[in-house]
């Protein structure tokens, strides 16, 4: 038998291995949004050379940047249900999978009509990654995580889309200097598969949810994962007592869909927090930067330059925010971040409409393109950007947060591909400060949502959500 003193150092030993153990999952998982951040951004150094390669018109090349979206919103939308029936470590070893495939086949197609649809493929492929990423590495993170640091956990998803991005654009500019335009393409998608690789082979070292294996009646299994991630026995105690009245509540319940009333709150808190990330304009203004610097009178070598500082400027705010999130709390930063966006979007709108045309635009107004583009991407960052994945994978119950958060990725993707390809279409027709007043419009509407309907969810338990939301109470089986 144990003394006192035994097992109070076992304890203490268990509650460091446990800390380390929350960190090093949550790191791991996050490498999935690295991937996602790299897998979507990669393909802007290469549309010159598609265009040459296989011989694509304007549709055409659109059509063949947006296969990946497509998959991306299928991604989103499906991921949800392997991550409640094979768990979420399961689809996670699929998304590392999903990304080695398409990066190796991106970056090996002929240049043929037939290597253009294998091409399509692949990044079709690498598109379901994205969106599954999108909807399980929060689900994962939030499952794993103490009420106490869930937040800033989960934002390490959000940090690492921001960080493969910035570099996606550093390894392209890398590739570009070092190999002849001919293969360079190639070897800027084939980058991406040693990350995939080394993601793939670290999930072996997860511990499965342990909140799935209890959905799915591992009581045991379920309370040796807690073991390992609960600091304390006390702090073991209070989340399995959690658990199983979590569990007992939704046994107590019929069998019931997403789409039904008792979830209508979080469905549309979800909808709207996801359709107003992008309503932002936010992937326009990565996907376009340099043509958005080039319409505001800069050369091609400034305007890249510039995108680089925008890169940039998104890793820093969203380092920033995730310092903050779980003592500022969720609805403040969405406020801050509203706010910026109000400001920076409407000077960029001034710039374009006040400038001159756009193609001899002032120095002055050129400059203040610059100077909001910057202030919009922190305010981003500093506020949708941290919150919307972590927010998502809250609200909703146990029981429907990996369809919940299937529901947010896939309302998020589909406005993502609507901005992404209308942007181009609206500068052209009407010029850039009708396209930028459009999502100044609907950043005014997310300020006001915030500051009427949007709930505070910092440092509650995932099994407190439904009463801390006011959801309506379960339905106890008849009989």
């Amino acid at each position: 038998m144990s003394t006192p003193s035994e097992t109070s150092h076992d304890n203490v030993t268990a509650s460091r291995g446990a800390n380390g153990l929350v960190i090093r999952s949550a790191i791991v998982a996050a490498l999935g949004g690295l991937l996602f951040g790299f897998d979507t951004a990669v393909i802007s150094g290469t549309t010159g050379s598609l265009q040459r390669v296989f011989d694509l018109g304007g549709f055409g090349l659109g059509f063949t940047v947006a296969t990946a979206l497509i998959g991306t919103v299928i991604g989103a939308l499906f991921a949800g249900i392997p991550a409640d029936r094979f768990g979420r470590k399961n689809v996670l070893f699929a998304i590392g999978a999903l990304y080695f495939v398409s990066a190796i086949g991106s970056g090996v197609a002929s240049e043929s009509v037939a290597g253009w649809w294998f091409f399509m493929v692949a990044r079709f492929v690498g598109g379901l990654g994205v969106g599954a990423a999108s909807v399980v590495a929060p689900i994962y993170t939030s499952e794993i995580s103490p009420a106490r640091l869930r937040g800033r956990l989960v934002g390490l998803v959000q940090f690492n889309v921001v960080l493969g991005i910035l570099l996606a654009y550093l390894s392209n500019w890398l590739v570009a200097q070092t190999l002849s335009e001919t293969i360079a393409w190639r070897w800027m998608f084939l980058v991406e598969a040693a990350p995939a690789l080394v993601f793939f082979l670290l999930v072996f070292t997860l511990p499965e949810s342990p909140r799935w294996l209890h959905a799915k009646g591992q009581q045991d299994r379920a309370l040796s994962v807690l073991a390992r991630l609960t600091r304390s026995e006390r702090e073991l105690a209070a989340e399995t007592a959690e658990l199983e009245h979590s569990a007992e509540a939704e046994l107590s319940m019929p069998h019931e869909k997403l789409f039904s009333r008792r979830y209508r709150k979080v469905i549309l808190l979800a909808i709207a927090i996801a359709a107003f990330n992008q309503l932002s304009g936010i992937n326009a203004v990565l996907y376009y930067a340099p043509a958005i610097f080039e319409m505001a009178g800069a050369s091609g070598d400034v305007a890249l330059l510039q995108s680089i500082v925008v890169g940039l400027v998104n890793l820093v705010a969203t380092m920033a925010a995730l310092v903050v999130i779980d003592r500022f709390g969720r609805r403040r930063l969405m406020l801050v971040g509203s706010i910026g966006y109000v400001i920076s979007l409407g000077a960029v709108t001034a710039a374009f409409f006040t400038g001159g045309p756009e193609a001899g635009m002032s120095s002055g107004a050129s400059a203040l393109v610059l100077a909001g583009l910057i202030l919009f991407i922190a305010a981003h960052a500093f506020g949708q950007g941290s919150v919307i994945w972590v927010f998502i994978s809250e609200i909703f119950p146990n029981r429907v947060r990996a369809k919940g958060q299937a529901l947010g990725s896939f309302t998020h993707w589909f406005f993502a591909a609507v901005t992404s390809w209308t942007f181009p279409g609206v500068a052209a027709t009407f010029g850039g400060g009708a396209a930028f007043l459009i999502f100044l419009v609907c950043m005014v509407g997310q300020l006001i949502w915030v500051l009427k309907v949007m709930p505070e969810t910092k440092q509650v338990p995932l099994e407190e959500m439904a009463d801390t939301l006011s959801l309506p109470k379960a339905i106890a089986k008849e009989g």
